[in-house]
């Protein structure tokens, strides 16, 4: 089929509610059609998939911490728009797990679940959209979400920051080794934005503090860093593969 601006076939991981739900509708209004991943939440997923504008889209289950679930969600996505072009690899988790207060078999089990399914899931779905789009022969993007957790430092979450840290290099190794297939790589590190997850603490006392960590003095909207996820996914953005791009209102600056 090959890149175009408009009509890609999309799959975006973790697309029931939040900045996945955000990005399936991004694409959706531009043209695209969407095949809407959920882990465990179908009737979430189900409001995204029915909020998405336009036709041919697709609504598809599966354990991404699973290796063959992640395959089976690759091969239902294409099967029902037959094909990928884009893929986001949005799905993440992120639990409270500060080393003071955590004990070890706990630790243990939660930084499991993070390199599962923020570290592994990401690879696993990139080399199955990927090999897709290399044996289709019409080139392709893969957007990575990452976080400024990254390079900030996570200290109540640090599985999250390693993990999201990886994934950066990640999407950078694959954006060498795809280009020469015509598949940009890149990846999105958000800041603090503003979903139903997040909402208390926002509404909260702690709300101020984190608004003021950007001097805009407020959050991102998940629209937000998603129509950047629109953009890099596009054919005019084929040069800023290997990009890692902050998002994050100017509260956290890296040389």
């Amino acid at each position: 089929m090959g890149l175009s601006s408009t009509g890609r076939r999309v799959l975006v991981s973790g697309a029931s509610r939040g900045l996945g739900r955000a990005v399936a509708r991004a694409f959706a209004a531009n043209g695209d059609r969407v095949a809407v991943h959920f882990g465990s939440r179908a009737e979430e997923a189900r409001a995204t998939f029915d909020s998405l504008a336009g036709g041919g889209h697709a609504l598809t289950g599966g354990d991404l911490a699973d290796p063959a679930g992640a395959a089976a969600v690759v091969d239902a996505a294409a099967g029902a728009l037959g094909g990928i072009d884009v893929l986001v690899n949005n799905a993440a988790v992120n639990v409270r797990h500060p080393l003071p207060d955590t004990p070890y078999e706990e630790w243990v089990a939660v930084w499991q679940q993070h390199v599962a399914v923020n570290l592994l899931a990401t690879a696993n779905l990139s080399h199955l959209a990927a090999r897709r789009m290399i044996d289709g022969g019409g080139g392709g993007r893969i957007v990575n979400v990452g976080s400024r957790g990254a390079f900030r430092g996570e200290p109540d979450h640090p599985a999250y920051g390693a993990t999201k840290a990886a994934v950066h290099a990640l999407g950078q190794s694959l954006a060498v080794s795809l280009a020469p297939y015509g598949i940009g790589v890149v990846s999105v590190a958000p800041g603090f934005f503003a979903t139903e997850r997040v909402s208390a603490r926002l509404d909260g006392p702690e709300g101020a503090v984190i608004r003021a960590q950007s001097p805009f003095d407020r959050v991102a909207t998940p629209e937000e860093v998603a129509a950047a996820v629109l953009w890099l996914a596009s054919p005019a953005a084929e040069w800023a593969s290997g990009t890692i791009l902050d998002l994050n209102g100017a509260s956290y600056l890296r040389s």
